[in-house]
């Protein structure tokens, strides 16, 4: 009923910001989807203890990535170590809470796998006009949602074993 009134008079309301977070979480899902053929898994809406969640987490040859998916249409994005800037409006905690996410998986990873693994926090930025960063050599990767193919062709974190075992772990953990 929220959402019809608003609509009615012409406002936005918070759906339609949790519409437009989730057509861009779809789109990423997509692009993560065809990383499949490279010996990639990806899933989606990983639960977290506190009741948020985790947007995707890809597992492939290349490690393990913590997505943080954000939609900002036509914004001009600018992204720090820890805070983002769109449109040059307030800064944005999203780099901060993308490293987090990573580091909670890793820790969970790290109690259940006997190897080493890496999990590496990445910012995905859906139809953003332009996106830069302050810090390309920065503990968050970042990228538009058209780049993530980049990630394809990453190899030599992890064996095919160790893939399947990770996915198959975290599978496991949310079923």
């Amino acid at each position: 009923m929220q959402r019809l009134r608003s609509k009615l008079l012409r406002q936005s309301s918070e759906w339609d910001s949790f519409y437009t977070g989730l057509k861009g979480e779809k789109k990423v899902g997509r692009e993560l989807a065809r990383l499949s053929r490279s010996g990639w898994h990806a899933l989606h809406g990983i639960q977290k203890g506190n009741g948020g969640d985790i947007d995707h987490l890809l597992i492939g040859p290349g490690g393990v990535f913590t997505i943080n998916t954000k939609t900002h249409r036509g914004a001009t994005v600018w992204v720090g170590d820890t805070m983002v800037k769109v449109n040059g409006g307030p800064p944005r905690p999203y780099a901060a809470a993308s490293r987090t996410e990573a580091d909670f998986v890793r820790r969970a990873l790290q109690r259940y796998c006997d190897f080493a693994v890496s999990v590496e926090p990445m910012l995905v930025f859906v139809g953003v006009e332009s996106l830069h960063q302050s810090n390309p050599q920065s503990a968050v990767r970042v990228c538009q949602e058209r780049e993530i193919a980049a990630l394809g062709p990453l190899a030599g974190r992890l064996t095919a074993e160790q893939v399947e075992a990770v996915y198959a772990l975290v599978t496991a953990g949310s079923g």
